[in-house]
């Protein structure tokens, strides 16, 4: 049981920790100074949200994502929101695969050297379907985490920084909506394909608390260093590499081959959406339908990473409040149908 918890809680952190958290620039876009309120909240609504998403799909045992849509949602708005959550995940996968090109960059290497290397990988991952992303999961999340953790702590020990030092200013608490809201909607999809697997609601309480608290303090820790460097974030396309500057040269290879992995993680998340949603359609190989898939997605990769991740992200976040709102009353909508 607690194999299995942790298989879906790393699933649920690998879906979330992409380019855009990994880098630091999504962080950066919603939170900054006095924020500190609001990443408290957003482990509350993360947890309960992925708490409500796992049960109805545990309750279904889906393998796609549209029966659990439909229940959260309804039926009036499942169509708009199949249709939003399929264009977020095509958008967002084309994010991760820019920010794999941003990341070679780094290291001199040519951009579409970069995006060559994760369709490839992606393509061998898939070969081998869900099964192989979970055992990925797996072995590359626990080390990515306490990387960026080790990192974390370092700069803030080194800097003298201080955790508490004005969490009296809280003025940006509301940001704690979007965000969540932002990062919920990829979650219905690819937890809604695996939701035949799960076999016990002891999996679901362990996986949706321990996924939002993991995520807390990471974002807390994050959020902090960065306002430390707010002044040098314009020039860094990636907010990592201004605190990995501090530090060797063998821990920003490190760092960055652990950037790379959060970015292969949530793009392979979000092909796996989008194919477990559209293989009824295609009597095709899944390797082959992956194929074709990011075939289709290379042109849109011309369009600067920051650039994606500062328009994208946003929006999604805004347009997806209703969900969010749905996912948090999920006790009270659920025992309403119940009586009836």
């Amino acid at each position: 049981m607690l194999r299995s918890a942790m298989k879906w809680m790393f699933l649920i952190i690998g879906t979330t920790i992409g380019a855009g958290y990994a880098s630091g620039r999504e962080l950066w876009e919603f939170f900054g100074h006095e924020s500190g309120l609001a990443i408290v909240l957003f482990v509350i609504f993360f947890s309960i949200s992925i708490y409500a998403i796992m049960h109805v799909s545990y309750q279904y045992q889906s393998t796609e994502y549209r029966p659990v849509l439909k229940e959260i949602v309804g039926k009036k708005l499942a169509g708009i929101y199949d249709a939003m959550i399929f264009i977020y995940l095509y958008t967002t996968t084309v994010v991760m695969i820019s920010g794999s090109g941003a990341t070679g960059q780094a290291f001199n290497l040519s951009y579409w050297w970069g995006i060559g290397i994760m369709v490839v990988v992606l393509i061998v991952l898939f070969a081998k379907g869900i099964g192989g992303l979970l055992a990925v999961n797996e072995l590359i999340l626990p080390v990515l985490l306490i990387g960026l953790v080790f990192v974390l702590l370092r700069f803030t020990f080194d800097q003298d920084l201080q955790l508490f030092s004005h969490w009296h200013e809280q003025r940006n608490w509301m940001a704690a909506f979007p965000f969540t809201a932002l990062n919920v909607l990829p979650l219905i999809a690819v937890v809604g394909a695996i939701g035949n697997k799960i076999s016990s609601k002891q999996e679901i309480w362990i996986a949706s608390i321990g996924s939002g608290v993991i995520l807390g303090v990471v974002s807390y820790l994050y959020n902090n260093s960065l306002i430390q460097i707010a002044d040098e974030l314009l020039v860094y396309e990636i907010p990592l590499f201004a605190i990995l500057k501090h530090y060797s040269f063998k821990m920003l290879v490190f760092m960055s081959f652990m950037l790379w992995f959060a970015i292969f993680t949530t793009a392979a998340a979000g092909v796996l959406g989008i194919v477990s949603r559209i293989k009824s359609y295609f009597n095709l190989p899944l390797w082959l339908l992956v194929t074709l898939l990011l075939i289709s997605m290379l042109p849109l990769t011309l369009v600067g990473f920051s650039s994606l991740i500062s328009f994208t992200y946003p929006l999604y976040g805004i347009l997806n409040l209703y969900v969010l709102t749905r996912l948090l009353l999920f006790p009270v909508w659920r025992s309403s149908k119940n009586e009836k």
